[in-house]
Formats: structure tokens, C-alpha cells, sequence
């Protein structure tokens, strides 16, 4: 077992000469240091040093967006699914939701800060448990969209572990959005 000695020489007193009342006190802020004593690697109007992902913005005027996927051109019927073969192969539910009238997050009954309406869509039936192939959710698919051709239609895959939802993408919009 280490120990440590010190000596009664080696240990000494600190004098102070500020009252104890200064001792609890802290020091004002100055202020940052000058910029000056970093050095600059940026060469001024240089541009090749503006910041760009190589694409465009999304105008937002008249193109509301969904959830997951609606930035991308409508999927094809096997983009589809590969999407919930996806969900499928993470052992997600999937699920069929639909909206008549808004589709949009809106808020026009709470007078709270965070309550939106158009959050919840009505469920298609109900959700595919056991589903193991996606041919049977896309089967679900058509005949919702047969039944309801002026509604969206979204797909949403529950993990029944964790009690929550893991994708929600939109699979129809009507004709004309």
C-alpha cells in the first residue's frame, strides 16, 4: 500500500492580504480576446469557400411537404416495395392511414403552444400483424385508393417492442398535388 508523507516543513501557510468578503467574489468579464492573434486561412471574395451541397432549395410556396420520402418524386410501384419490404424486414406492422379534408399539420382547435390538428389520419382497416409479404401491403393499398380516389394514403410501420412508430411515408396523393 502507497502512502504519502509531508512533512510539517514542506506544508505552509498562505498569507492573504483580501479581506474574506473579496474572496467570494468573482471577477468581472472582460470581454472575448482579440480576434487578430488567430491566424486568417480564408482568402477574401474567395468562391470556392462558400459553403454548397451541389443542389437547390425547395421552394416552399404551394409545395407543402409530408413526412419521410416526399421530397423524392412519387415512387414507382417497385420503389414501393422496397420500402416495405424494408419495413417488413425490421418486423415493423404496417399500417394504412387516410385523409379526406387536410392532410396538412394545422392548428385550428388548440389554444396551446404544441397541439396541431391534422396530426392523426383515420386508420385503414386494421394494421396488417402477421404480414410478411409486401405484395399483401400494396394489395391494401389499391383497394384503399379504389375506395378513396380524393384522399392521401400513407404508410406506417409500428414496432410493437418499443410501443411507437418507426416510418410513416406517403404512398397516394390525389390527382392534382
Amino acid at each position: 500500500m502507497a502512502s504519502s508523507m509531508v512533512s510539517s516543513a514542506a506544508v505552509t501557510s498562505v498569507h492573504r492580504t483580501s479581506s474574506p468578503a473579496q474572496a467570494s467574489m468573482l471577477a468581472p468579464f472582460n470581454g472575448l480576446k482579440s480576434s487578430s492573434a488567430f491566424p486568417v486561412t480564408r482568402k477574401a471574395n474567395d468562391i470556392t469557400s462558400i459553403a454548397s451541397n451541389g443542389g437547390t432549395v425547395w421552394p416552399p410556396i404551394g409545395l407543402k411537404k409530408f413526412e419521410t420520402l416526399s421530397y423524392l418524386p412519387p415512387l414507382s410501384a417497385e420503389s414501393l416495395a422496397r420500402e416495405v419490404d424494408y419495413l417488413l424486414r425490421n418486423n415493423w406492422v404496417p399500417t394504412l392511414e387516410f385523409e379526406l379534408e387536410k392532410p396538412f399539420v394545422y392548428s385550428e382547435n388548440g389554444n396551446s403552444p404544441g397541439y396541431y390538428d391534422g396530426r392523426y389520419w383515420t386508420m385503414w382497416k386494421l394494421p396488417l400483424f402477421g404480414c410478411t409479404d409486401s405484395s399483401q401491403v400494396l394489395k391494401e393499398l389499391e383497394e384503399a385508393k379504389t375506395t378513396y380516389p380524393e384522399s392521401f394514403i400513407r404508410i406506417i410501420g409500428f414496432d410493437n417492442i418499443r410501443q411507437t412508430q418507426c416510418v410513416s411515408f406517403i404512398a397516394y396523393k390525389p390527382p392534382g398535388f
